[in-house]
């Protein structure tokens, strides 16, 4: 599957929002974000990281990573901003898991969880559901969830994903063979 579109030219908005790639000129804006984190809510929440090696230097060859990974489709990033004032929100992304007869996707997403439990990310993760559909041309978007996570199974089900089933010894997290939830949306639906 060639993608017409360049990645880096998708901005997608929503009532609150504005999705699109990182730029070079959004790191201020990125790190204040990070750097205001609340301490962790629980373990598949970062919280409070430590940000002293993300210079500018660094945060340029990670948005030049972001187009290498886009070019040869392994992923999509896209950053999600407060349209009213443009802050940071957080990130959505799509790693592609196979292309020719399947056109198959996952997806990732994280809010700064300074503003968790506003909607930003049902907003955020419903729109970008839209972009792999009809930018990035996926078929199959499938979110892979640690069964203890609560919030993002719950926000999956709330964009209209579907469970599908539990995948044993799925990832290899935490130190040991984690089993996962899997959701899934195809795009005729």
């Amino acid at each position: 599957m060639v993608i017409t579109e360049n990645t880096f030219d998708i901005v997608s908005e929503t009532e609150r929002l504005v999705i699109r790639p990182l730029k070079k000129s959004d790191y201020k804006d990125w790190l204040t974000e990070f750097e205001n984190r609340a301490p962790s809510q629980h373990r598949h929440d970062k919280g409070k990281m430590d940000m002293s090696q993300c210079t500018q230097v660094w945060f340029n060859n990670l948005i030049d990573k972001h187009q290498d990974l886009a070019i040869t489709d392994i992923a999509h990033m896209f950053a999600v901003f407060r349209k009213e004032d443009g802050v940071h929100l957080g990130m959505v992304d799509f790693s592609t898991l196979s292309r020719g007869d399947f056109q198959w996707g996952r997806i990732g997403y994280s809010i700064h969880n300074q503003y968790w439990r506003k909607g930003y990310a049902k907003e955020a993760v419903k729109e970008a559901i839209n972009i792999a559909f009809n930018n990035l041309k996926f078929h199959r978007i499938e979110a892979h969830i640690n069964l203890d996570n609560t919030a993002s199974f719950n926000l999956a089900k709330g964009v209209g994903m579907e469970y599908e089933c539990t995948r044993k010894g799925f990832i290899f997290e935490f130190g040991e063979w984690t089993d996962n939830l899997v959701y899934f949306k195809n795009s005729f639906e």
